[in-house]
């Protein structure tokens, strides 16, 4: 193979790996959205916090929150403390704050 075509290949690999990554970025909103649902909605929301990685959310009714499907949704712990839930999201904490505070 000549050079020319050694550089092809590069640039294919790094169209589809920029489409991939945009890709992702679109489906973060509809997670967000999931969540929120999960949570019990909007109305349901009382306040928000981050710490980190962890993302507070004081609810309404905590018996309207879908815990396990929290954590299939990608959550990596959950604990329940009266109305808070106390949900290990990672980096997407502080989005999902600013998601939910646009929400509102």
């Amino acid at each position: 193979m000549s050079y020319i075509e050694y550089i092809i290949i590069g640039i294919i690999l790094v169209v589809v790996l920029l489409a991939i990554l945009k890709a992702t970025k679109k489906d973060a909103k509809l997670d967000f959205n999931k969540l929120v649902e999960l949570l019990g909605g909007k109305e349901n929301i009382l306040d928000t916090e981050i710490n980190m990685s962890r993302f507070k959310v004081t609810l309404k009714d905590i018996t309207k929150a879908n815990k396990e499907g929290i954590q299939k949704l990608g959550a990596k712990g959950i604990v329940e403390i009266d109305n808070q839930l106390k949900i290990i999201l990672g980096s997407d904490s502080k989005q999902l704050k600013k998601y939910i505070e646009e929400m509102k």
